[in-house]
This record gives C-alpha cells, sequence and structure tokens, in this order.
C-alpha cells in the first residue's frame, strides 16, 4: 500500500480503524442485506458516524476534502466484510466528490440545509433532453441506481442534442435531479450484489437548471466550475478516473474476503487421508490470490499517486497514462471473478452450499462484471488505439 498522500496521516489511521472495526457487524449483516435487497439502515448510519460520506466531500460543507487512495482503502475493508455495503459505499461517497465539481450553487441546493444528504446515480446516457429557459427538460428511466432508496438526490446521464449532432457523446451532462422528481421502481432481483438496492430510477419532464449540469468534457479536461471554490488538487482530478475505482475496488475488498474464507475452509477440510491444507495445489492457489491482490492494490495507489501529483503540481496526466490507469482499474473485476472461481472449484463439493462464503463473494464479484466501467473490450481497446496512433480520443478516462 502507498504511504503518499495521507495514507498515514493520524485522520486516515482512524478512519481505516473504524472501517476495521465495522468488518464483523457487516460480515453478521451480509446474509440479511441480501436478503431485503438493500443496505441496512443502521449501516449507512454507520458510514455516516464513521466520516466515511465526508472523505472526499468539500470542507466548506464539512466534508474532510482527503485524497482519494484513503477512501479507496477504507473501501476495500469494508467490500472485504460485505460487498454490496463496500460498492454502496463507494459509488454514493464519491459522488460527494462530484458534488464539488458542479456550480457551487448545486451544492448549496443539495447540502444547505443537512450536508450529510445522500446522491445516487445512473450515468447511463438514456435521458431524453429539451432545451428550455434556464435549463432543460429531462424524461426517462435509468437503471443500476446503487443505494438510491438511502438518497434525495440523483446525477442521471444524458446526451444533449444539438443541430445536426443530436447524439455526439462530448455533449453528455450528468443532470442532478431531486427526490421530488423521480420515481424509484422496484427492478432489483438479481443473483449478486443483491445488497445495493441498484433500482430502477424514472424521470418525466423534470426541469433541471443549467447549474445542476456537469458536462463530461468538463470533467475529462479536470476544469470544472466547482473549481472557483474547491480549489484543493483532488477537484482536479479525472472523472473517468474517480469514479471507476470506486467500482472496481468492491471486487478487489470481496477477494480480499474470499481468500479469508478459503483457507478457513482448507484448514479444517479433509480430503481422504490428507488435510486439505497441506495439499500443494491449495497452497499454491492461496499464494497466487495473495500476490495477485496485492500487485492489484500495488497499480491502483500507484496511479493514483501519480495522478494526485499532476494535479498538486497543476500539471496534465498525459492521455496515454490516462488510458493505461483506465485499463489497470477495468480489468481488475474479470482478474477477481477468474481467481475467485479458482478458490470456488479448489472447495469442492462444499463450495456450492447455501452459506458458503466463497460463494457468496463469487456471485457478488460476477455481477461486478456487469458494470460497463469493468468492460476490458471497451478500455482494452482505447488504450491498444493510442498504442497504434489512433487519435480519438475517449472521455471516460
Amino acid at each position: 500500500m502507498s504511504n503518499q498522500y495521507g495514507l498515514e496521516s493520524p485522520r486516515a489511521i482512524e478512519l481505516l480503524a473504524k472501517a476495521e472495526a465495522l468488518q464483523p457487524v457487516l460480515a453478521e449483516r451480509a446474509a440479511h442485506c441480501a436478503e431485503i435487497r438493500r443496505i441496512p439502515d443502521a449501516t449507512i448510519q454507520d458510514f455516516q458516524d464513521a466520516g466515511f460520506f465526508k472523505i472526499l466531500q468539500p470542507e466548506q460543507w464539512g466534508g474532510y476534502a482527503m485524497d482519494p487512495q484513503v477512501f479507496y482503502a477504507v473501501q476495500l475493508k469494508i467490500a472485504e466484510a460485505c460487498m454490496s455495503s463496500g460498492w454502496v459505499l463507494g459509488v454514493v461517497a464519491v459522488h460527494n466528490w462530484q458534488l464539488g465539481l458542479l456550480d457551487d450553487k448545486a451544492a448549496q441546493d443539495v447540502w444547505s440545509e443537512d450536508p450529510t444528504t445522500l446522491l445516487s446515480s445512473s450515468y447511463a446516457p438514456v435521458g431524453k433532453v429539451k432545451k428550455v429557459e434556464g435549463g432543460f427538460q429531462l424524461s426517462g428511466q435509468w437503471g443500476f441506481s446503487s443505494g438510491s432508496e438511502h438518497c434525495e438526490w440523483v446525477f442521471l446521464g444524458a446526451v444533449v442534442p444539438e443541430e445536426g449532432a443530436p447524439f455526439d457523446m462530448s455533449n453528455y451532462r450528468t443532470f442532478l435531479v431531486p427526490r421530488a422528481d423521480y420515481e424509484i421502481i422496484d427492478t432489483w432481483h438479481v443473483v449478486g450484489l443483491q445488497g445495493t438496492g441498484s433500482q430502477d430510477v424514472k424521470v418525466i419532464d423534470a426541469f433541471v437548471p443549467e447549474h445542476r449540469t456537469h458536462k463530461l468534457i468538463d470533467g475529462f479536461n479536470c476544469d470544472n466550475p466547482g473549481n472557483a471554490v474547491n480549489t484543493a488538487p483532488l477537484y482536479r482530478m479525472p472523472f473517468g478516473q474517480v469514479f471507476v475505482r470506486a467500482v472496481c475496488s468492491g471486487s478487489l475488498g470481496a477477494l480480499e474476503g474470499s481468500l479469508t474464507a478459503f483457507i478457513e475452509i482448507t484448514k479444517n477440510r479433509v480430503v481422504g487421508p490428507k488435510k486439505m491444507k497441506d495439499d500443494p495445489f491449495a497452497r499454491r492457489l492461496a499464494s497466487e490470490v495473495r500476490c495477485a491482490i496485492d500487485e492489484m492494490k500495488g497499480v491502483m495507489y500507484n496511479n493514483f499517486d501519480t495522478m494526485m501529483a499532476c494535479a498538486a503540481s497543476g500539471e496534465s496526466i498525459p492521455l496515454a497514462d490516462r488510458a493505461r490507469y483506465r485499463y489497470d482499474s477495468a480489468v481488475v473485476a474479470d482478474r477477481c471473478a477468474a481467481l475467485s472461481a479458482q478458490m470456488l472449484k479448489a472447495s469442492g463439493s462444499k463450495g456450492i452450499f447455501l452459506g458458503n462464503q466463497v460463494l457468496a463473494r463469487h456471485l457478488d464479484i460476477l455481477a461486478s462484471q456487469a458494470h460497463v466501467a469493468n468492460n476490458t473490450n471497451i478500455y482494452s481497446n482505447n488504450l491498444g488505439g493510442m498504442l497504434f496512433g489512433d487519435d480519438n480520443i475517449d472521455l471516460n478516462m
């Protein structure tokens, strides 16, 4: 783990200690979390009390405005105990960072009465947009809004049509919509990440003022309206890098928990006359998973150390590096799924029983592969294209 950018600061140490203390509580709640298909209210309150939602929140709203490495380190520990809880913490808390990128009037709309108010999201560009005086009229139905039932606002994606360009992703925006203007539709019946409560959100002709929108191109250029008041280097990071790391970290944390569960199963399992813990294959597999986890963590931390150094010095992050970092993040879910599958197979007949923690985490990791941010085909193509000299730029990196 990196020692730079605040991971050894007193506040970071305290936050990580709180995350570790919550692990047995979250592990005990995990089955109930999956059963009710949402994070229990008590868990959200635990996160609020621990200050986890403040890590990336601007200081003017009571946040800590800490560097992303601290936030992801906390998320990894939470996902190790319960991936659904880690997933929701990641994708909900990161919105407190994005809100700091919008015009400051948007943050005032959300937090002026209660700075602990939470936001969910669904960034798919499926919304229908019409320009009107002072802003936009937005309609549509979006899926996969994780943690939506705990939130009072939502970020929704859509492309603003321009003359001659009805659907140009360079005109993509995120639209900030209050709870009174959208309906949550119960659609979340899945085999993995059941506890994320990633329901659909439906909007019919909601008015969204200009200041409650965020242009993708601004997030790509690291030059946002919110930078007028939020000047910390954290808010000069590329949107595409910060959000997707909140997605891949859930899988990596869950793999850590799966390794722990696999070791416990192996210690106690006897196959014929032999103890499984003495099996060279089981030992080799545990070693490979351990080293792979540490390698992926190291890559993620090193990438963010480099990007934060650029942001702090005012330097641009080279696009070739951004393409590689984006691929490094996307490939995590695939690698975790492959390693998890090996541990599940090595668990033998015990692996198929309900309640087996290797199986439970494997299903969660499999579900994480469905997120577009974890689609390695997209980002390997982007990185490979740049290596071959293609000058097409993906604004999501």
